[in-house]
């Protein structure tokens, strides 16, 4: 690999060799000298067999350490001659087309320097990684950014990026949703993208792209469109169960304003101010899944800097970097810097507005869209309009299901839903749930119909409460009742305090388990707890020798039991629950004992 037979190589390191063949990263980069050691080790843990990154009008010896390492035999670098007229991102990717080295991957995939891949399955690496995309047919997989914040960190450090920032916007947050497109190479059908390939013309009109099959970041398929259009996730396609890619676009302040200084990839004027920063300062969530990587990044870190002109050349860029830092934080410009960014952290992620480059337009999307796509978008409209069994309608989703972090307490936006007050968190709701949230309809339909159902004194009992939002309005409508109210897991539990305390709700939660709570006697059960399924229910209700007279399914419980509810209803008929409770079936399911 490179003139790797010419050089001494005291690094110790060599080209890794994958059974997958040949996986390539085709990056760019300008000024990139502080972080292109920790780049390169990085992803050569990960286990990309090839690097190869194309730079423009570095001054900071970023070009000088991708040739020594195309020396060592460790990447590939190549200048990015750029057309006039032309950015250096489309310029660098019609380079990377022409590539004799990229033609020869059987794995590509284009990410930035501010940009590291993580993978959460299997041992890490990318070979487990296709290897279970490959073990279900599939040839491609989507990997959705996940937007890392500075972290509260202001001052400059030396300490490797991946494990200086550890704080990440909510997974459901969907502004932060684009993504990078690791896939199968052929240079005779794919033209190359920053987000995703396209499908060369002359091949869209054929049986070709019946055989794209990609995975979405949890190791689902992706939906059919994407083979032709899109460039960021969906809340049907978003997924991070098996790998993401984690976008450090800010970092620390003092980091940003090196950046601020540096210009960018792709020319755009003003980029980094505190618009840019308030997108991407996001630190509500804790996420160290990086952190697997420490031993094997740093002892190849470690070994790139046994060579002696790579460590002169990092040592360099990085004192240029911190000279550039000194200098700045001299002038009076410098507190003005760091006081509007910390005023753009303060605000609350329910405000924070992603700007595309151009507004949206429909027409012209749709009349981009190729024949093929139509037609298979018609396809899909015939199946679905033919004749089957009784549909139901679909749950809203309004609650994320996945175990949630709200160890941390960021700025929070504030909706008022009835008589009560919730926070527009999107470690806790999903995207529908915050659009309901905002509007002021967040769990309308159960709040408005349940309390009408309740007898007087009645004693209801709700297991896996969320947000406690059903719970505090029943205490405010319906006083008279006997609320006992349980959500097991700590992460929920600790919002719906902050809810309840801001509130002034006068509810406690239950330390009691599930099981025990069942076995006391109740009017009405309300579950939103995914983990209660009926056959608990019963068995611990049988001890009472009485069961409710009404059941109710929301949330949480609804939204996986849904499509089938057969359990549940054969629960019921059991119980002699025989009227349906009138809600939205959106909203809830329940099931009562018709009145004497």
């Amino acid at each position: 690999m490179g003139q790797g037979t010419t050089v001494e190589n005291l690094t110790g390191l060599s080209r890794r060799v994958s059974p997958h063949g040949r996986i390539m990263a085709l990056s760019m980069m300008k000024d990139e000298g502080p972080y292109v050691l920790e780049w390169v080790a990085h992803h050569l843990a990960v286990g990309f067999t090839d690097l190869l990154v194309y730079t423009n009008d570095c001054s900071d010896g970023t070009d000088e350490m991708l040739k020594r390492l195309e020396a060592l035999g460790l990447a590939w670098h190549r200048e990015n001659r750029i057309p006039e007229g032309l950015r250096p991102q489309p310029s660098a990717l019609n380079h990377g087309q022409a590539e004799p080295l990229v033609a020869e991957s059987d794995w590509l995939i284009v990410f930035d320097a501010d940009e590291f891949l993580s993978i959460r399955y299997g041992d890490g690496t990318l070979d487990d990684l296709i290897g279970a995309v490959k073990a279900q047919g599939a040839n491609g997989i989507v990997i959705t950014w996940r937007i890392f914040g500075s972290g509260g960190v202001h001052h400059w450090s030396r300490d490797p990026v991946t494990e200086q920032y550890l704080m990440a916007a909510p997974p459901m947050w969907n502004k932060g949703w684009g993504v990078k497109t690791l896939f199968q190479f052929d240079p005779d059908h794919w033209k190359l993208g920053i987000h995703r390939p396209k499908i060369r013309n002359r091949w869209l009109d054929t049986d070709w792209p019946d055989t794209v099959k990609w995975l979405n970041g949890s190791g689902r398929p992706m939906e059919d469109y994407f083979r032709f259009r899109g460039w960021r996730s969906i809340v049907r396609t978003v997924g991070y169960d098996w790998v993401q890619m984690n976008h450090y676009a800010v970092k620390s302040i003092d980091s940003y304003a090196i950046r601020k200084f540096r210009g960018n990839v792709n020319f755009k004027k003003d980029k980094y101010n505190t618009d840019y920063w308030a997108l991407q300062d996001r630190n509500e969530v804790r996420d160290d899944t990086m952190l697997r990587y420490h031993a094997e990044r740093t002892r190849i870190f470690d070994a790139l800097l046994r060579d002696p002109v790579l460590n002169r050349l990092h040592v360099a860029a990085l004192e240029r970097a911190e000279a550039r830092l000194a200098a700045f934080k001299g002038s009076a410009e410098y507190d003005g810097f760091v006081a509007g960014l910390k005023a753009a952290s303060a605000i609350p992620i329910t405000q924070v507005e992603a700007k595309p480059p151009q507004a949206r337009d429909k027409d012209k999307i749709a009349a981009l869209m190729s024949e093929v796509e139509k037609r298979a978008s018609g396809k899909r409209k015939e199946e679905l309009a033919k004749p089957g069994p009784e549909r139901m309608l679909a749950p809203a989703e309004i609650y994320v299901r996945e175990t949630v972090d709200t160890t941390a307490e960021p700025p929070t936006e504030w909706f008022p839903n009835r008589t009560i007050e919730l926070p527009g968190d999107p470690r806790l709701f999903t995207p529908q749930g915050l659009l309901l949230l905002r509007d002021g309809k967040f769990d309308r339909n159960l709040v408005r119909n349940l309390p009408r159902f309740l007898p007087q004194g009645a004693a209801v009992l709700e297991l896996g409460a969320g947000c406690g939002f059903l719970a505090a309005c029943l205490s405010r409508i319906r006083p008279d009742l006997r609320l006992t109210v349980q959500e097991a897991e700590p992460n929920r539990a600790r919002v719906l305090g902050r809810i309840w305390a801001r509130n002034r709700i006068a509810l406690r939660l239950a330390a009691e388990g599930a099981a025990g709570l069942l076995a006391r006697r109740c009017d009405t059960l309300v579950i939103g707890d995914p983990s209660v399924n009926a056959d608990m229910v019963e068995e611990a209700i049988e001890e009472t020798g009485a069961a409710p007279r009404q059941i109710v399914l929301t949330g949480r419980r609804l939204a996986s039991a849904f499509p089938d509810l057969s359990e549940w209803q054969a629960l019921a008929v059991r119980w002699g629950l025989s009227e349906r409770l009138p809600f939205d079936a959106t909203a809830a399911w329940g099931m009562r004992r018709p009145p004497d």
